[in-house]
């Protein structure tokens, strides 16, 4: 075996005896390693090798996790260490264990890489700086070329990226920069295996298509709508298959796509793109449209040879049988009218409800970020805790409801049998009141002999069971022990109770303590008012108190939107964790 590059071996000795902290400024020094071998020679694949065995591409890809702005080098050091990584994987044939490096590493190496575009992406979209925003989406674009790289040399990898939650919320978003590198690279990858689509699961593929065709109804930008275009048009020609579930999926795309981007700088895709929808649909219809046709000539010979066998026994029939053709002519109609409808309503609702999903995220995003730090994990029990009850309310009402539709039948059943019975009574007794009353007849007795045995029976069992006595004096006695213990119980529960009131005193006189400390000024800029809350309990009880109400009128004031999911709550009545989430917690009498 060939001995390892020193210059490896010496890497890896400062990387293992360095902090943690100044390994990625280390890792810095592979780029000149790699670059001072020429690409794809014999040199350049054992310095790779080398890098590899040395677990220094597994540093690379553990640190591109951190987050780099606590860290020396920041942003752009992480960008550099993404690009390392991709030329380090590319070329490189692993000799031990392929099948984990394939199949472990390389995913992996690809999700964190993904996740290092993520964190970018959303500080360029958060940062105010022109500067600083540049620098970010140069380093977003030194990322996304990494990745491009690495599918580019590994054509497995294109999957696992498409398949990736990390490239969907990538392709998510409604800033126009950073969706049109994400869209390139879903280009290069489209390029790089036009088969891909087919190979992922049909749920990535309908949120890919579905984010490209939301991204062209609900925007106006050229730039968003030649990328998305440009996009559909490279899958309709690649994958054939996919035009079919184009047309029958996304039935308005051909209106949206001739109404509102024709004459925008790209009509020679937009043209071709049409041209492939409308043959789809024309090679469809045409032959739906044939066995429709043929299906029509054969109902309407039967249907001839019926009406003439009629007509001639039944002169009346023909006015019967012009108003059940109108009729069913028109309920076709209807028929068509209504299934168009719900196809356009449910393309709508499909698209409003992403589009809400994506406000919803981005809205828990930026409370996040206005929130304390300390108030984060309170935040999120008290949206879990919401969260879970809308959940348990609308399955208990679908489960609800799903039983009821069950036993609808028996319940029919049980009424139509409750109807039965009660007629069946009412019959027996009319049947009864007819009957003439039978003479009175006295109940047979016992014979002497029969009571003589009985009362034998009866003394047998006294014998075998005696009873138990007890005297007076006993009796007494074990009154006066019950009632000396209920005593003693009802007076330990008083203590206990008052004791209990008194630590629920304590603790919320120490809960409002704790609040107005942490509230309270620096020692330089307090005043005399100050002094006063610290100085009497009743000035910040009574700002509570007034807290509280101007936030039950706020409450009372919120549109309808914002009580979908109170519909069963009185509308006296305001909930708890709402009050406690936008106030904290009131301490009133001694109780919280």
């Amino acid at each position: 075996l060939a001995a390892a590059d020193p210059r490896v071996l010496a890497l890896a000795a400062q990387v293992t005896e360095s902090r943690e902290q100044d390994i990625p400024l280390l890792l810095l020094k592979l780029k000149g390693i790699l670059g001072s071998a020429s690409l794809g020679c014999e040199e350049s694949k054992k310095i790779k090798q080398d890098i590899y065995d040395y677990d220094l591409t597994q540093y690379c890809m553990l640190v591109l996790r951190q987050d780099h702005s606590r860290l020396r080098g920041g942003w752009a050091t992480a960008a550099q260490l993404a690009e390392i990584l991709s030329h380090c994987c590319v070329g490189l044939e692993v000799k031990e264990d392929p099948e984990e490096f394939c199949k472990k590493f390389l995913p992996s190496a690809v999700d964190n890489l993904l996740f290092l575009g993520r964190r970018l992406q959303a500080r360029f979209i958060r940062a105010i700086k022109d500067e600083e925003k540049q620098d970010f989406l140069h380093w977003f674009q030194t990322v996304t070329d990494a990745i491009c790289w690495l599918f580019g040399g590994r054509i497995q990898l294109a999957a696992c990226v498409l398949q990736n939650d990390h490239f969907l919320q990538l392709l998510i978003t409604d800033d126009v920069e950073t969706a049109i590198i994400v869209m390139s690279v879903l280009h290069n990858i489209l390029n790089v295996n036009s088969s891909v689509l087919l190979q992922v699961d049909e749920e990535t593929l309908h949120s890919v298509l579905d984010e490209l065709v939301y991204k062209l109804s609900s925007t106006t930008n050229p730039v968003i709508g030649n990328a998305a275009t440009k996009l559909l048009l490279l899958v309709a020609k690649f994958c054939k298959q996919l035009v079919k579930l184009l047309t029958s999926r996304y039935k308005g795309l051909n209106g949206l796509l001739s109404k509102q981007w024709t004459g925008k700088g790209f009509d020679r895709d937009l043209g071709q793109l049409l041209d492939l929808l409308y043959l789809e649909q024309s090679n469809g219809k045409g032959e739906m449209q044939r066995q429709y046709q043929a299906a029509c000539v054969i109902q309407a010979m039967w249907r001839g040879f019926q009406t003439r066998k009629r007509l001639k026994k039944l002169p009346q029939a023909v006015t019967t049988l012009q108003r059940s053709f109108r009729a069913k002519r028109e309920q076709e109609l209807q028929h068509v009218k209504k299934q168009k409808e719900d196809e356009a309503l449910k393309l709508q609702m499909q698209l409003q409800r992403q589009r809400a999903m994506r406000l919803f995220h981005e809205r828990q995003l930026v409370l996040l970020e206005i929130i304390h730090a300390s108030q984060v994990n309170k935040y999120m029990e008290e949206m879990e805790g919401k969260s879970a009850l809308t959940i348990q309310r609308f399955w208990r009402g679908y489960r609800a409801r799903r039983n009821f539709y069950q036993q609808r039948q028996s319940l029919k059943e049980y009424k139509a049998a409750v109807v039965i019975q009660r007629a069946a009574c009412k019959f027996l007794e009319k049947r009864r009141r007819r009957r003439p009353l039978s003479p009175w007849k006295d109940p047979k007795g016992l014979t002497d002999e029969q009571r003589l045995a009985l009362q034998q029976k009866v003394d047998d069992y006294i014998k075998l069971h005696p009873a138990s006595q007890m005297s007076e004096e006993m009796s007494k006695e074990l009154h006066m022990q019950a009632q000396e213990k209920l005593a003693q119980f009802l007076l330990r529960s008083r203590l206990d109770q008052r004791a209990a009131q008194r630590r629920e005193t304590l603790l919320a006189q120490v809960n409002t303590d704790v609040e107005l400390l942490m509230n309270a000024p620096g020692l330089a800029e307090t005043t005399e008012k100050d002094l006063d809350v610290f100085m009497s309990r009743s000035i910040p009880v009574a700002t509570k108190a007034r807290q509280s109400h101007n936030t039950m009128l706020k409450y009372t004031r919120w549109p309808w939107w914002k009580k979908l999911g109170d519909e069963f709550v009185e509308d006296d009545v305001i909930l708890d964790d709402a009050l406690n989430a936008e106030l904290g917690t009131l301490f009133i009498g001694g109780r919280k």
